[in-house]
């Protein structure tokens, strides 16, 4: 799933500020569920726990996210340096003959 989100263009950056975003749309959420309904205080609370609860998911997924763009940079890192080997193989080569 990570992997997909991935090659969609998703970056962790996203998921961190979704997760930001959820946090103040909790506290939202609850305040505006707080002065609208005469439900009372339990219900914004439960407007405000569900909405909060998106946070850790989003910031998890942002950290899977990270993970994997680490490994792109690695392994682009790697290629660029066997590439510079290999052209330094091919001039020394060069030179030899």
């Amino acid at each position: 799933m990570i992997g997909k989100l991935h090659s969609w263009g998703m970056k962790s950056s996203h998921m961190y500020s979704a997760g930001i975003a959820s946090i103040g749309l909790a506290f939202a959420s609850w305040a505006a569920s707080n002065r609208l309904e005469a439900a009372g205080v339990e219900r914004a609370d439960r407007w405000g726990i569900f909405i909060g609860e998106w946070a850790p998911t989003f910031f998890a997924i942002g950290v899977a996210l990270r993970l994997e763009e680490s490994h792109d940079q690695a392994a682009m890192e790697a290629s660029g340096q066997r590439g510079r080997a290999e052209e330094r193989v091919g001039a020394a080569q060069s030179t030899m003959r």
